[in-house]
């Protein structure tokens, strides 16, 4: 298929939250490279098939950042995860720097250490949810929310009473509908976070951003900027994805009764295989990451050239019926333990030790404390989030 072939236009409209367009079955099959038109109104490449996806995101060819970033392809109009980002030059050494200074506080071993603390936050909401008098309470901004903003915070050495104004920023710099006003909101958040570090400078604690401030104060070669970029990133990605999946995977939970059942029965044997379900079926947002060729690439029958825009789809790779037995259906007891709901290869997602412990305690937790627990909404009547992530505004549940 040529570059210059029907374009589809992005996104592809989906039935629910919890679906993918029936296209991306027909594209996985037909044109596992596809051309299309992002929202932005820039010409990319979609890739659906999860061996070209995983291939990709593994691929050093490809990258964040582009060799002439001003002609870059655009994924939207959002202020995250919009464009190129990074130095082309210097990106692959940028990256493994990132790595070594913050593999060490998101190691799997340091968040079973926190899980202890994760677990008391949890029984602490579900306390407040379970005193509230009211027959239907919010578990997105009585659980699903707080929860992740207060591990990000502790783990950040961010101050949780922050929590509103960095929230509202993340919300307006991920939104698809506001255009430049996406783009003030990155700045503020910008100013924010610089505000924040000169706070701590003076005494610098246990904490990653701490921890970035000495790094950046001992390499000539980490810039200032970069630095703050990279502490944004983390508390913009730390927060939002999980409260997302949380959502995503109490809906799966209860809107097919007997789903839910089988976790309230055994909810610590059977809690890691259906997070990690919650992990390959949730679909946070409509689009995928976003890669540049660095050079030309002949794959899958498709030529693509220096400069090209991929929009990397882990929501269709993670339903590829060529690897998933009954792909679109949540079923944690399935042979296939493979996912790309982290990511893959060198960008593997930083955060799955903690995003992986947090939705363990908490499904963990509700399927103990609220056996009855129920969705007071139909699914099509829950409000969605104009986001880059996507997701449901609100989740009312009861269980009286």
């Amino acid at each position: 298929m040529s570059i210059d072939a029907e374009r589809l236009q992005l996104p592809l409209s989906r039935p629910n939250v919890l679906e993918l367009a029936p296209l991306y079955d027909v594209l996985r099959r037909e044109a596992p490279i596809a051309p299309v038109t992002t929202p932005a109104g820039d010409p990319a490449w979609l890739v659906t098939r999860y061996e070209e996806v995983r291939l990709l995101l593994g691929d050093k060819r490809f990258g964040r950042s582009h060799p002439e970033p001003e002609k870059a392809s655009r994924l939207s109009s959002a202020a995250v995860l919009d464009g190129p980002s990074g130095e082309y030059e210097t990106e692959e050494a940028d990256h493994a720097r990132m790595r070594r200074l913050l593999t060490p506080a998101f190691s799997a071993k340091r968040m079973r250490m926190l899980s202890d603390h994760m677990g008391r936050l949890v029984d602490g909401y579900i306390d407040a949810l379970t005193a509230s008098p009211d027959e239907v309470v919010d578990l997105h901004s009585g659980l699903a929310y707080p929860l992740p903003v207060a591990m990000i915070c502790r783990l950040l050495g961010v101050p949780e009473s922050d929590h509103e104004l960095f929230s509202r920023l993340s919300e307006r710099m991920a939104n698809l509908t506001i255009g430049e006003e996406a783009h003030h909101a990155r700045e503020e958040f910008m100013r924010y976070m610089v505000g924040l570090v000169e706070t701590k400078r003076p005494q610098l604690g246990e904490d990653v951003i701490s921890d970035l401030i000495r790094a950046q104060e001992e390499d000539p070669s980490f810039d200032y900027e970069q630095m703050v970029r990279l502490c944004v990133g983390l508390l913009f990605a730390g927060h939002e994805t999980t409260v997302n999946r949380i959502g995503l995977g109490t809906l799966f939970l209860l809107t097919e009764r007997s789903r839910w059942e089988a976790l309230v029965a055994d909810p610590d044997g059977r809690v890691d295989a259906v997070v990690e379900e919650i992990m390959r079926l949730g679909a946070p947002g409509d689009l995928g990451l976003l890669r540049y060729a660095h050079e030309d690439v002949e794959i899958a029958g498709v030529t693509i050239q220096r400069g090209d825009a991929l929009v990397l789809s882990i929501n269709a790779a993670n339903r590829d019926a060529t690897v998933y037995s009954d792909a679109e259906s949540f079923n944690p007891d399935r042979p296939e333990r493979t996912h790309l709901g982290f990511g893959h290869g060198a960008h593997f997602c930083i955060g799955a030790s903690l995003a992986r412990t947090e939705l363990r305690v908490v499904f963990a937790a509700l399927a103990k404390r609220l056996p009855n627990l129920r969705l007071a909404k139909e699914l099509d009547q829950l409000p969605l989030r104009a986001t880059l992530t996507g997701g449901v505004a609100e989740l009312p549940v009861t269980w009286r």
